[in-house]
């Protein structure tokens, strides 16, 4: 798992790069789909994949607000700062564990630990998908989907 929350990271890392060279107008702009935004999107991405990584530990979910986070940069320093609890979280998880079931606060189902990072993973590379959309409405090319060629230790 630890390899594709790395891959995730990633192409994170590589779409808050490709992001610089727009305005924050386009960040900002309400459009068709995903989350409404690009920065917003991203907000998301982030909030979900700590809240559901809380949720496995047993932790209290966090509520961020957004209008705390509405630049390229303090999402960039929030993605940054949950990355290194949810590494150290991956590299102590035990495969053992796998098939506990967890329940939220946010949900009244339970589910495994392991559908639970798998749906973190698709969550994200379902959203990029839809910023690489908007990428190309804008004339612009998105950033690099593959799994392949990319050092991931």
């Amino acid at each position: 798992m630890l390899k594709f929350f790395q891959y995730n990271w990633q192409v994170r890392d590589e779409w808050f790069e490709w992001c610089r060279q727009l305005p924050d107008e386009e960040m900002l702009k309400e459009r068709i789909g995903g989350m409404g935004g690009i920065l917003y999107t991203f907000f998301h991405i982030i909030d979900v994949e700590y809240s559901w990584i809380c949720g496995i530990q047993g932790k209290d979910d966090v509520v961020i607000p957004f209008e705390e986070y509405n630049t390229l940069d303090k999402v960039l320093e929030l993605s940054e700062e949950y990355r290194q609890e949810i590494l150290a979280f991956l590299q102590s998880y035990s495969e053992s564990s796998s098939d506990q079931r967890i329940q939220v606060a946010w949900n009244n189902d339970s589910y495994s630990k392991a559908e639970i990072l798998h749906h973190v993973i698709a969550h994200e590379i379902h959203h990029i998908g839809q910023i690489s959309v908007w990428a190309r409405e804008m004339g612009l090319k998105p950033v690099s989907a593959n799994f392949i060629g990319r050092d991931l230790g």
